[in-house]
Protein backbone atom coordinates (compact mmCIF):
# COMPACT_ATOMS: atom_id res chain seq x y z
CA UNK A 1 0.00 0.00 0.00
CA UNK A 2 1.47 3.23 -1.20
CA UNK A 3 1.94 6.00 1.86
CA UNK A 4 0.40 9.46 0.90
CA UNK A 5 3.03 11.89 -0.17
CA UNK A 6 3.40 14.95 1.95
CA UNK A 7 2.42 18.13 0.32
CA UNK A 8 3.22 21.84 1.68
CA UNK A 9 -0.90 22.16 0.89
CA UNK A 10 -1.90 19.70 3.23
CA UNK A 11 0.73 20.68 6.10
CA UNK A 12 -0.76 21.65 9.49
CA UNK A 13 1.81 24.22 9.77
CA UNK A 14 0.70 25.69 6.15
CA UNK A 15 -1.89 27.87 7.53
CA UNK A 16 0.03 29.54 10.61
CA UNK A 17 2.70 30.87 7.37
CA UNK A 18 1.10 34.12 6.82
CA UNK A 19 0.78 35.06 10.42
CA UNK A 20 4.27 34.13 11.34
CA UNK A 21 5.37 36.40 8.20
CA UNK A 22 3.26 39.41 9.21
CA UNK A 23 4.96 39.00 13.19
CA UNK A 24 8.72 39.00 11.41
CA UNK A 25 7.76 42.14 9.00
CA UNK A 26 6.01 44.04 11.97
CA UNK A 27 9.33 43.22 13.99
CA UNK A 28 11.66 44.03 11.19
CA UNK A 29 9.46 47.86 10.95
CA UNK A 30 9.27 48.65 14.04
CA UNK A 31 12.61 47.62 15.21
CA UNK A 32 14.17 49.68 12.41
CA UNK A 33 12.24 52.58 12.97
CA UNK A 34 10.66 52.37 9.40
CA UNK A 35 7.19 52.46 11.37
CA UNK A 36 7.32 54.59 14.02
CA UNK A 37 6.73 53.84 17.94
CA UNK A 38 4.38 56.04 18.42
CA UNK A 39 2.17 54.61 15.52
CA UNK A 40 2.96 50.94 15.98
CA UNK A 41 4.64 49.43 18.93
CA UNK A 42 6.56 46.58 18.56
CA UNK A 43 6.11 42.53 19.25
CA UNK A 44 7.97 42.70 22.50
CA UNK A 45 6.11 44.82 24.32
CA UNK A 46 2.86 43.55 23.29
CA UNK A 47 4.37 40.45 24.84
CA UNK A 48 5.54 41.96 27.96
CA UNK A 49 1.85 43.67 28.62
CA UNK A 50 0.47 40.34 27.92
CA UNK A 51 2.50 38.89 30.40
CA UNK A 52 1.64 41.66 33.26
CA UNK A 53 -2.12 41.84 32.00
CA UNK A 54 -2.03 37.69 32.74
CA UNK A 55 0.19 37.94 36.06
CA UNK A 56 -2.54 41.16 37.53
CA UNK A 57 -5.49 39.16 36.20
CA UNK A 58 -6.94 41.94 34.10
CA UNK A 59 -6.82 39.56 31.35
CA UNK A 60 -8.68 36.60 32.23
CA UNK A 61 -11.07 38.62 33.73
CA UNK A 62 -11.85 41.14 31.00
CA UNK A 63 -11.95 37.74 28.33
CA UNK A 64 -14.32 35.58 30.48
CA UNK A 65 -16.18 38.82 30.55
CA UNK A 66 -16.62 39.43 26.50
CA UNK A 67 -17.36 35.64 25.82
CA UNK A 68 -19.80 35.49 28.50
CA UNK A 69 -21.34 38.48 26.45
CA UNK A 70 -20.61 37.05 23.14
CA UNK A 71 -21.69 33.25 23.67
CA UNK A 72 -25.35 34.53 25.74
CA UNK A 73 -25.60 37.16 22.88
CA UNK A 74 -25.44 34.56 20.39
CA UNK A 75 -27.04 31.86 22.15
CA UNK A 76 -30.09 34.34 22.26
CA UNK A 77 -29.97 35.68 18.49
CA UNK A 78 -29.09 32.81 16.93
CA UNK A 79 -31.70 30.67 18.71
CA UNK A 80 -34.95 33.30 17.48
CA UNK A 81 -32.91 33.42 14.18
CA UNK A 82 -33.61 29.55 13.70
CA UNK A 83 -36.52 28.53 14.98
CA UNK A 84 -38.00 31.55 13.05
CA UNK A 85 -36.04 30.18 9.97
CA UNK A 86 -37.56 27.07 10.61
CA UNK A 87 -40.75 28.17 10.93
CA UNK A 88 -40.96 30.63 8.06
CA UNK A 89 -39.13 28.41 5.86
CA UNK A 90 -41.43 25.21 6.25
CA UNK A 91 -45.06 27.46 6.38
CA UNK A 92 -45.70 29.73 3.27
CA UNK A 93 -48.35 31.28 5.63
CA UNK A 94 -45.82 32.01 8.40
CA UNK A 95 -43.70 33.56 5.68
CA UNK A 96 -46.12 35.78 4.39
CA UNK A 97 -47.25 37.12 8.02
CA UNK A 98 -43.30 37.47 9.53
CA UNK A 99 -40.79 37.72 6.86
CA UNK A 100 -41.58 40.88 5.12
CA UNK A 101 -41.37 42.55 8.46
CA UNK A 102 -38.01 40.34 9.54
CA UNK A 103 -36.49 41.79 6.01
CA UNK A 104 -37.19 45.64 6.68
CA UNK A 105 -35.74 45.27 10.25
CA UNK A 106 -32.44 43.13 8.42
CA UNK A 107 -31.89 46.46 6.61
CA UNK A 108 -31.76 48.86 9.25
CA UNK A 109 -28.04 48.79 10.36
CA UNK A 110 -27.68 47.67 14.24
CA UNK A 111 -24.83 49.22 15.20
CA UNK A 112 -26.72 52.65 14.48
CA UNK A 113 -29.03 51.63 17.17
CA UNK A 114 -26.06 52.18 19.96
CA UNK A 115 -27.39 55.82 20.85
CA UNK A 116 -31.08 54.61 20.82
CA UNK A 117 -30.47 51.22 23.11
CA UNK A 118 -28.06 53.55 25.29
CA UNK A 119 -31.11 55.51 26.12
CA UNK A 120 -33.16 52.96 27.00
CA UNK A 121 -30.88 50.38 29.01
CA UNK A 122 -27.68 52.54 29.75
CA UNK A 123 -24.60 50.80 29.28
CA UNK A 124 -25.32 47.89 31.31
CA UNK A 125 -25.33 44.31 29.69
CA UNK A 126 -28.47 44.26 28.37
CA UNK A 127 -26.96 46.25 25.53
CA UNK A 128 -24.18 44.56 24.54
CA UNK A 129 -26.30 41.54 24.83
CA UNK A 130 -29.09 42.84 22.47
CA UNK A 131 -26.71 44.58 19.81
CA UNK A 132 -24.82 40.80 19.16
CA UNK A 133 -28.29 39.11 19.67
CA UNK A 134 -29.09 41.59 16.51
CA UNK A 135 -26.03 40.97 14.88
CA UNK A 136 -26.49 37.14 14.77
CA UNK A 137 -29.81 37.22 14.17
CA UNK A 138 -30.10 37.33 10.37
CA UNK A 139 -27.42 35.15 9.69
CA UNK A 140 -28.84 32.48 11.16
CA UNK A 141 -32.61 33.43 9.79
CA UNK A 142 -31.52 33.56 6.31
CA UNK A 143 -29.80 30.44 5.98
CA UNK A 144 -31.89 28.43 8.26
CA UNK A 145 -34.86 29.77 5.92
CA UNK A 146 -32.68 29.01 2.69
CA UNK A 147 -31.97 25.76 3.75
CA UNK A 148 -35.13 24.78 4.48
CA UNK A 149 -36.84 25.77 1.06
CA UNK A 150 -33.61 23.88 -1.07
CA UNK A 151 -34.42 20.78 0.15
CA UNK A 152 -36.61 18.48 -2.41
CA UNK A 153 -40.06 18.43 -2.02
CA UNK A 154 -39.88 15.22 -3.29
CA UNK A 155 -38.37 14.37 -0.31
CA UNK A 156 -40.30 15.40 2.01
CA UNK A 157 -43.76 14.20 0.21
CA UNK A 158 -41.77 10.40 0.20
CA UNK A 159 -41.06 11.05 4.29
CA UNK A 160 -44.37 11.68 4.70
CA UNK A 161 -45.48 8.44 2.81
CA UNK A 162 -43.45 6.31 5.28
CA UNK A 163 -45.38 7.94 8.19
CA UNK A 164 -42.86 10.50 9.22
CA UNK A 165 -44.87 13.84 10.49
CA UNK A 166 -44.59 16.43 12.97
CA UNK A 167 -41.15 16.17 14.90
CA UNK A 168 -40.06 13.05 13.43
CA UNK A 169 -40.31 14.46 9.87
CA UNK A 170 -38.11 18.08 11.08
CA UNK A 171 -35.82 15.33 12.52
CA UNK A 172 -35.32 13.02 9.76
CA UNK A 173 -35.18 15.11 6.88
CA UNK A 174 -35.60 18.77 7.16
CA UNK A 175 -33.08 19.50 9.68
CA UNK A 176 -30.23 17.54 8.04
CA UNK A 177 -31.33 18.57 4.62
CA UNK A 178 -31.04 22.23 5.83
CA UNK A 179 -27.93 21.64 8.04
CA UNK A 180 -25.29 22.69 5.91
CA UNK A 181 -26.85 25.80 5.25
CA UNK A 182 -27.39 26.67 8.60
CA UNK A 183 -23.73 25.87 9.46
CA UNK A 184 -22.74 28.38 6.85
CA UNK A 185 -24.99 30.94 8.85
CA UNK A 186 -23.22 29.70 11.88
CA UNK A 187 -19.98 30.70 10.61
CA UNK A 188 -20.90 34.06 9.10
CA UNK A 189 -22.57 35.12 12.11
CA UNK A 190 -20.00 34.33 14.71
CA UNK A 191 -17.88 37.11 12.77
CA UNK A 192 -20.54 39.56 13.38
CA UNK A 193 -20.93 38.50 16.71
CA UNK A 194 -17.28 39.85 17.65
CA UNK A 195 -17.13 42.98 15.20
CA UNK A 196 -20.48 43.83 17.00
CA UNK A 197 -19.60 43.45 20.68
CA UNK A 198 -16.05 45.31 19.49
CA UNK A 199 -18.06 47.95 19.29
CA UNK A 200 -20.25 47.70 21.56
CA UNK A 201 -17.50 47.14 24.41
CA UNK A 202 -15.97 50.52 22.99
CA UNK A 203 -19.10 52.74 23.18
CA UNK A 204 -21.12 51.25 25.91
CA UNK A 205 -18.74 49.21 28.70
CA UNK A 206 -17.07 49.64 31.52
CA UNK A 207 -15.60 46.21 31.74
CA UNK A 208 -13.89 43.81 29.10
CA UNK A 209 -11.53 43.39 26.19
CA UNK A 210 -13.25 46.49 24.02
CA UNK A 211 -13.34 48.49 27.12
CA UNK A 212 -9.57 47.75 28.41
CA UNK A 213 -8.70 49.39 24.46
CA UNK A 214 -10.67 51.77 24.64
CA UNK A 215 -9.08 53.04 27.57
CA UNK A 216 -5.70 52.08 26.63
CA UNK A 217 -6.08 54.48 24.11
CA UNK A 218 -7.26 57.14 26.65
CA UNK A 219 -4.05 56.95 28.22
CA UNK A 220 -2.42 56.31 24.69
CA UNK A 221 -1.56 53.03 25.63
CA UNK A 222 -0.81 51.36 21.65
CA UNK A 223 0.53 48.57 22.92
CA UNK A 224 -2.78 47.14 24.95
CA UNK A 225 -4.42 48.80 22.05
CA UNK A 226 -2.60 46.35 19.79
CA UNK A 227 -3.11 43.88 22.39
CA UNK A 228 -6.66 43.73 22.83
CA UNK A 229 -6.94 43.52 18.98
CA UNK A 230 -4.83 40.57 18.52
CA UNK A 231 -6.77 39.02 21.37
CA UNK A 232 -10.11 39.57 19.76
CA UNK A 233 -8.71 38.06 16.32
CA UNK A 234 -7.49 34.79 18.38
CA UNK A 235 -11.10 34.84 19.82
CA UNK A 236 -12.97 34.92 16.26
CA UNK A 237 -10.45 32.69 15.12
CA UNK A 238 -11.01 30.01 17.94
CA UNK A 239 -15.08 30.12 17.54
CA UNK A 240 -14.44 29.44 13.67
CA UNK A 241 -12.64 26.57 14.33
CA UNK A 242 -14.61 25.50 16.68
CA UNK A 243 -17.69 25.76 14.49
CA UNK A 244 -15.64 23.99 11.79
CA UNK A 245 -15.39 21.25 14.12
CA UNK A 246 -19.13 20.97 14.45
CA UNK A 247 -19.59 21.18 10.77
CA UNK A 248 -17.33 18.24 10.23
CA UNK A 249 -18.85 16.08 12.90
CA UNK A 250 -22.46 16.81 12.40
CA UNK A 251 -22.12 16.65 8.15
CA UNK A 252 -20.01 13.15 8.35
CA UNK A 253 -23.16 11.71 6.60
CA UNK A 254 -23.22 14.27 3.31
CA UNK A 255 -21.04 12.74 0.31
CA UNK A 256 -20.34 16.24 -0.98
CA UNK A 257 -18.66 17.50 2.09
CA UNK A 258 -16.89 13.99 2.02
CA UNK A 259 -16.04 14.65 -1.33
CA UNK A 260 -14.51 17.88 -0.49
CA UNK A 261 -12.46 16.70 2.62
CA UNK A 262 -10.88 13.88 0.01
Amino acid sequence: MRKPSYSFWTSSFTPWLLPILLLIAWHVLTVTGIIAANVLPQPLQVIEELIHSIKSGQLAENIAISARRAILGFLIGGGIGFLLGLINGFSSRAEIVMDSSIQMLRNVPHLALIPLVIIWFGIGEEVKLLLVALGVFFPIYLNTFHGIRSIDRGLIEMAKVYGLRGFDLYKEVILPGALPSVLVGVRYSLGIMWLTLIVAETVAANSGIGYMAMNAREFMQLDVTVLSIIIYALLGKLSDSIAKILERRLLQWNPNYSRAKA
